[in-house]
């Protein structure tokens, strides 16, 4: 199973929020290349990048900050927050994004996001489903879609979408442990998805659980922020 640490970005700092209130905001570090640099001595090669900012603003904001951990380490960064029009998907990939997620993007406009499958190809798009009591929550987690999860993705994956990252929102920062239950749901539906949990996680023990039940990759954030599980730790993880 892959693993994917996550950097948050507000006003170019890496920072953590608790269920994606912006209220609940906490600096970690002033300087993201710093932190993307650490992940990278320690053998991760993968980086869940969201631009904050761009989620709130619904356009990009933060690529400045893409480009320079772009173009300093050899992450493969997955990139989202924001991304709203072809000129903002232009701009995260000519930034450096290997990847790029849409969320809100794929309830507003689907045949936007659609055309971005097509064009970028399945490698690189990232279906983004995040949800609150399993709706899909948008616009930051801060509008409700009312669409429900599992048919959300049972949906994309007809359309040839094969990377989902799926955040329980209710879980997101609270170190509370995964949503098993709802990625073993999700698993079910459609077998044939490459599902990247996220959201929840709190010990090391939790990886080999998601990676039990079928999640091909697992997005960390604050529990390495906050010494719950140590970059030594997942480089051990990753030489096994």
């Amino acid at each position: 199973m892959r693993i994917i640490p996550a950097i948050d970005i507000i006003d170019g700092k890496c920072v953590r929020l608790s269920k994606g209130d912006y209220t609940t905001k906490k600096i970690y570090n002033e300087h993201p290349l710093e932190v993307a640099k650490q992940f990278e001595a320690h053998g991760i090669r993968y980086l869940h990048l969201v631009d904050l900012d761009g989620a709130k603003s619904k356009h990009i904001v933060n690529h400045r900050t893409l480009e320079e951990i772009a173009t300093k380490t050899s992450l493969s960064i997955d990139f989202g927050g924001g991304l709203k029009t072809d000129e903002d998907v232009k701009i995260a990939f000519n930034s450096g994004a290997s990847q790029i997620t849409g969320g809100s993007i794929a309830v507003k406009d689907p045949q936007l996001f659609l055309e971005w499958l097509r064009l970028y190809g399945d490698q690189r798009v990232i279906l983004g489903a995040d949800a609150l009591n399993e709706q899909i929550a948008i616009n930051g987690w801060q509008e409700a879609s009312g669409e429900e999860v599992v048919p959300f993705i049972q949906k994309y994956n007809t359309e040839g979408i094969r990377y989902v990252i799926c955040t329980d929102i209710s879980k997101d920062g609270m170190l509370a442990g995964p949503s098993f239950s709802l990625y073993r749901k999700i698993l079910a539906a459609t077998p044939q998805i490459q599902l990247i949990a996220s959201g929840g996680i709190s010990t090391f023990d939790d990886l080999p659980k998601l990676s039990e039940i079928g999640c091909e990759g697992a997005i960390l954030g604050k529990a390495i922020y906050e010494g719950r599980i140590t970059l030594s730790q997942l480089e051990t993880y990753l030489q096994c």
